[in-house]
């Protein structure tokens, strides 16, 4: 089961446990330009301009975690996308590859869009005020 935690609980989570990791699923240009969590480890699920499942995805997260005492199947791991969505498909398939200990950040960094067709405004983790950086 895949828990789902609000941005402020995944910050919290963080906080907590040493051995989590979030990981931001979004494209380069999402990272790099809208910004990112501080400290979030970038591994794109999807990159323009096909916007296909990138090969290997679990593999890709194995290689890109920081060191620890805990095999990579064990860490922690908090999945964040734009909104939460990538970040759910994304955790599905690390769980389907033996990850166990896996969470979505429901909101994602800019939330989800509101009567206008802005994020940022009903939710997300900038809406939250958690430390985050951009370029």
């Amino acid at each position: 089961m895949i828990e789902q935690l609000t941005p402020l609980e995944a910050w919290r989570r963080l906080q907590e446990e040493p051995e989590a990791v979030l990981i931001d699923v979004r494209c380069h240009l999402e990272h790099e330009f809208v910004g990112h969590p501080v400290g979030a480890v970038l591994v794109p699920w999807k990159e323009p301009p096909t916007w296909q499942v990138l090969p290997d995805f679990p593999g890709r997260v194995r290689g890109s975690l920081p060191p620890s005492g805990l095999p990579p199947e064990e860490r922690p791991l908090l999945l964040i996308c734009r909104s939460g969505h990538r970040s759910q498909e994304a955790a599905e398939a690390l769980a389907a590859a033996g990850f166990r200990h896996l969470a979505n950040v429901v909101e994602g960094f800019e939330g989800d869009r509101d009567a206008e067709g802005h994020r940022g405004t009903l939710g997300g983790w900038r809406f939250h005020g958690l430390p985050w950086v951009q370029g």
